[in-house]
């Protein structure tokens, strides 16, 4: 469980790294979860010691939601200000991703040709 957890915080440390040196505009724990996603990928496997403490990490996730409200609620009349501008930017996100996933989706299926599955299961 040790060596799970060592490895969270040592790619997590490597993100802050890159974060400080290299990448400013991105937070370092997100840099350190696709260097960890990324060492996985090479691997092709997760380690019993790492899903195990991703799995109990996992549990209390919702713990980590506290701080962001309590900021939601600090912050409340510049959000009350501004409600307008933040729905319209939820909104037209929202649909933006939708049609870049379908869009995606589509390209996808139109590469895989049906005679493609065929030959792929004998």
């Amino acid at each position: 469980m040790l060596s799970g957890l060592i490895q969270i915080l040592f790619f997590q440390g490597l993100g802050e790294l890159a974060s400080r040196l290299l990448i400013p505009l991105l937070p370092g724990p997100v840099i350190g979860l696709v260097l960890l996603l990324c060492w996985l990928l090479i691997k092709k496997e997760v380690g019993p010691d790492l899903a195990m403490v991703s799995n109990a990490l996992s549990k209390y996730l919702g713990l980590l939601f506290v701080p962001a409200a309590v900021g939601v609620v600090l912050f409340l009349p510049q959000l009350k200000e501004n409600a307008l501008a933040m729905i319209c930017a939820l909104v037209g996100s929202v649909t933006l991703t939708i049609g870049a996933t379908a869009l995606c989706l589509k390209l996808n299926r139109q590469s895989v040709k049906p005679d493609d599955k065929n030959k792929s299961d004998h």
